[in-house]
Order: C-alpha cells, then sequence, then structure tokens
C-alpha cells in the first residue's frame, strides 16, 4: 500500500474525514454536517443523499488538503440507523431513521412475548434503538421492494459496489447469534424480515475498493463507531473501559473472549472482529449528550454549543437545579424508551451559568449509572475511564465526572478516536501493520469529596425517578431488573 489512510467517521449529525500517514501523523481534517430532522414526536431522520453527499464530500477535501493519495479507505458507522434502498440502482427508498427514532415503539410491543428468546439470541433487550425494530417498522411502510439495512450497508454499496456489513455492527441489530457471531434465521424469522442479508465482515477486512476519493484504493476497517473508539483508546483487555461523548454517551467495557450477558441493563455485543479473532463487549447508552447542548442552542438557552462550557466554569454549584438528559427516552439500564428529561429545582436564584453547569453534571452523573452497572456486570470496579469526543473540550463536565465518580478519568490527546482507530483497523487490512501508539490522555483527578459525590448523584437520582414517573411510563422492554 502507498499513501496514507482516508479514515471516515459517518456519524449522527456530522461526517468526520481524518487522512492520517502511516506514522500516526494527521494530514488533515474535515468535518461535513449533517441535518437531523425531528418532524414529530420520537421521529429522528436524515436525508439519504445529504448523508452520502457529507461522506463524498468530507473524504474529498480531506484528501485534496492533506494533498496525498489515499492508500485505504476506512469507515465508521452510525451503528442502528436504517434505511430502505434499491439493491439494483443504490437510490435511497426513505429516509434515514436515525438511532434515536423511537416510532418502532409499537413493533416491540407487538413482539412482547418473544422478547425473551429474542434477548437469548442476540443477548439484547426488545428496544427501538436496535436496528431490527427499525427495519420491521421501515418495512411496513415501504411495502415490498427493495432492501432495508442498517447505513453502512448502503454506504458501502455506493461506494464499492458489495452487499456487506461487518460482524461488530451486526450485534447490534438484534439479528445476530451472540455466540457464533453469524446471522441468526430465528430472529430474522420473528422479526418477519425476510430482506437480503447483507455478507458478514471482519473489521480488519478488505471489503471492496473504491474509486470515489482519487485513485482506486481498497476499503477496509469496517466498523460501528463506538467500537472503533473502544480500539483507539486501546481497551485491549477484560475490564478496560472507555466512554465517547459525542451526540450521545456511550460506554463501553471490553469483557474479553466470550460474550458475556449482563445481569444490570447493559448490552452485549461484538467488540471486533480481527484476524479471525473475536472480543466481546458491554455497551451502555445515553441518548442525548451533544443532543441535549444542540437543544439548549436551539431554544436559546445557550448561544452557541461552546457557551456551555464557558457559562458552567462562571460558577461552583446549579443552584440547586438538577437536569435529566433523557431527552429521547432512557437506554441502558433502565430500557425505558417513552421516558423524558428535564430540569428540577428552577428556582429564581439560578442563572443561565447555573443551568449550564446542571447540564454537564446531569451528563456526568447519567454516565456513572452506566460504570456502575458495568462494575456490577465484572464484579467489582471498573479501572481508570478514558474519554473521547468532542465535548471533552468541555473542562467542566470532564472535572466533574472525575468528581462523581471518585476516580481519575483519562482524556484523549485527540478527540478524534473513533476515526482513528478506522484508520488503525484499515491499515492492519490493506497492508498488515498498525499505527503506531497513540499518544497518552490527559489525567484529571477528581477535586471533590466522596461525600459532595454522594450528595449530587442522590439528587439526581431522585430527578431521574421524577421524571421516569412523569412520563407515565412503567419498565416497557426487558431490561434491569430493579428499573
Amino acid at each position: 500500500m502507498t499513501g496514507a489512510v482516508l479514515a471516515l467517521d459517518q456519524g449522527t449529525s456530522a461526517t468526520k474525514a481524518l487522512v492520517v500517514a502511516e506514522d500516526g501523523a494527521v494530514l488533515a481534517e474535515v468535518d461535513r454536517p449533517v441535518t437531523v430532522r425531528t418532524p414529530e414526536p420520537g421521529a429522528v431522520e436524515v436525508d439519504p443523499g445529504e448523508l452520502l453527499a457529507s461522506v463524498l464530500d468530507a473524504g474529498r477535501a480531506a484528501v485534496a488538503a492533506a494533498g496525498v493519495n489515499a492508500g485505504v479507505v476506512g469507515l465508521a458507522n452510525q451503528g442502528e440507523t436504517v434505511l430502505a434502498w434499491d439493491p439494483a440502482t443504490g437510490e435511497a427508498l426513505s429516509q434515514c431513521v436515525v438511532w434515536q427514532d423511537r416510532r418502532a415503539v409499537g413493533v416491540c410491543e407487538s413482539l412482547r412475548d418473544v422478547a425473551g428468546r429474542l434477548g437469548e439470541i442476540s443477548g439484547l433487550p426488545l428496544d427501538p434503538y436496535f436496528s431490527a425494530p427499525k427495519m420491521r417498522w421501515l418495512r411496513e411502510r415501504v411495502g415490498a421492494g427493495g432492501v432495508v439495512t442498517t447505513t453502512d450497508t448502503w454506504l458501502l454499496h455506493r461506494l464499492t459496489g458489495e452487499f456487506v456489513t461487518d460482524v461488530a455492527t451486526a450485534s447490534r441489530s438484534m439479528l445476530l447469534d451472540l455466540e457464533s457471531g453469524t446471522w441468526s434465521d430465528e430472529a430474522w424469522e420473528l422479526f418477519g424480515l425476510t430482506e437480503r442479508r447483507p455478507r458478514l465482515a471482519g473489521n480488519d477486512e478488505v471489503v471492496g475498493t473504491t474509486g470515489a476519493f482519487g485513485a482506486e484504493a481498497p476499503v477496509a476497517g469496517v466498523i460501528v463507531d463506538q467500537q472503533a473508539a473502544l480500539w483507539a483508546q486501546r481497551c485491549r483487555e477484560r475490564g478496560e473501559a472507555k466512554c465517547t461523548y459525542g451526540t450521545g454517551a456511550f460506554l463501553l467495557v471490553n469483557t474479553g473472549d466470550r460474550p458475556q450477558r449482563s445481569e444490570a441493563g447493559l448490552t452485549p455485543s461484538i467488540a471486533w472482529q480481527i484476524a479471525g479473532q473475536r472480543r466481546w463487549c458491554l455497551d451502555g447508552q445515553v441518548y442525548t449528550v451533544g443532543k441535549a447542548v444542540a437543544w439548549l442552542r436551539d431554544v436559546g438557552l445557550l448561544g452557541s454549543a461552546g457557551e456551555l462550557d464557558e457559562l458552567a466554569s462562571t460558577v461552583d454549584d446549579t443552584a440547586g437545579v438538577v437536569f435529566v438528559p433523557s431527552l429521547a427516552g432512557l437506554a441502558a439500564p433502565h430500557w425505558q424508551p417513552g421516558a423524558t428529561g428535564g430540569f428540577l429545582g428552577l428556582n429564581l436564584a439560578a442563572t443561565r451559568a447555573h443551568l449550564a453547569r446542571a447540564v454537564c453534571l446531569g451528563i456526568a452523573a447519567q454516565v456513572v449509572d452506566l460504570v456502575d452497572a458495568a462494575a456490577a456486570d465484572l464484579g467489582g470496579t471498573v479501572p481508570r475511564l478514558r474519554l473521547d469526543g468532542g465535548l471533552t473540550r468541555s473542562r467542566t463536565l470532564v472535572q466533574l465526572q472525575a468528581d462523581l465518580l471518585q476516580a481519575p478519568v483519562e482524556v484523549a490527546a485527540a478527540p478524534h478516536a473513533t476515526a482513528l482507530g478506522v484508520a488503525d483497523l484499515a491499515l492492519r487490512g490493506a497492508a498488515g501493520r498498525p499505527l503506531p501508539d497513540p499518544r497518552p490522555g490527559t489525567v484529571v483527578e477528581p477535586s471533590a469529596s466522596p461525600a459532595w459525590a454522594a450528595e449530587q448523584l442522590g439528587r439526581w437520582r431522585s430527578a431521574l425517578e421524577a421524571t421516569r414517573q412523569f412520563s407515565g411510563e412503567g419498565r416497557v422492554f426487558p431490561g434491569r431488573a430493579d428499573s
């Protein structure tokens, strides 16, 4: 292989393209936004034409800025976002139904009698977050014809002509057998899906070639975004964990060379398959993190997303305000898709700065919930948590995360861990060698007392319970036994 790696991180609200030299230097970085629409409550959509254009535009601009050939192309995807499309022409037949979309709740309700069996097969709770319920919901609306897949399969088809997905992405669909890492005929039948099934590929496998970004180049390093970040953060051994703060926040912990079923409400999936060897992980999700900050901007509480840290750092407390960021339902460990978020404890002393700090604290508190669940599943404490993603630029959020955990956290030297993970896997697949080890991150120690952390977490959990009750839902889908 000659030339650098073009790593594409196709995310919810943007596509990031990095050109990475074989010595690990980032030669160019380009972002292209993607417009996320919410046409009705519970609906979250993206225009597929805009999604594809963001990939092509970001990749081409990054290659041009770097001034080198792309010797290999890698792609990270959103995991559970789906669409219908025509495999003969590659044309989209629907909008992209984003992983945050909740409209497949009715599909899940209709399958409650087989939820236990689906959980046995896939390891996952029956929830509209995962691919298969949205695939079934979309198939019922587009009618016969075409295929319904996750967006990675469509993008890879447009780039290479292949019909393929990777095993890590497939393991988040509810259609893969968690133990064998193969499609489950029974799960597909239970969901009533008769779709053509993509070929399953390893994460260091060359899946095809593309000339979309210049000279024809192999495509490898295809993986779901959160597992790419887990790999980039070098969480290679059982018990090592990372949390990525993007549109949502996602905690992943490596569980080793066999799948582990969660007793605490987390979701097991394949972390990666490299050189034919699989590793598994447990995953916990906070659906609205960066999206919650964007919502605050959209409703006028923030002038810009960057203002969050600027405001939050000007005060030492929240003036009694608590924020629950479940603006698109609750995932792990509660699994309450209809849950709502909110500010509680509002009072006349509260300013925008206090609300901004409450947002940071609420996000950090919900991540602590996930860390506690992971520790319960692993039979002890989780080792030092490694953080990445755009919101780690917020010093207030990172410090509050360490304070609430009462443990050090390590912030990645570069926030774009997902793209760097893709670049490493792509280079391994195309050239048989890895990128150099990344620079060590910055360690942030807790600065607050255990008593303060316990008090804040207690107040936040009371607020969480209040918003759950306000939503009018009990525990709709299988999840944590005490939810």
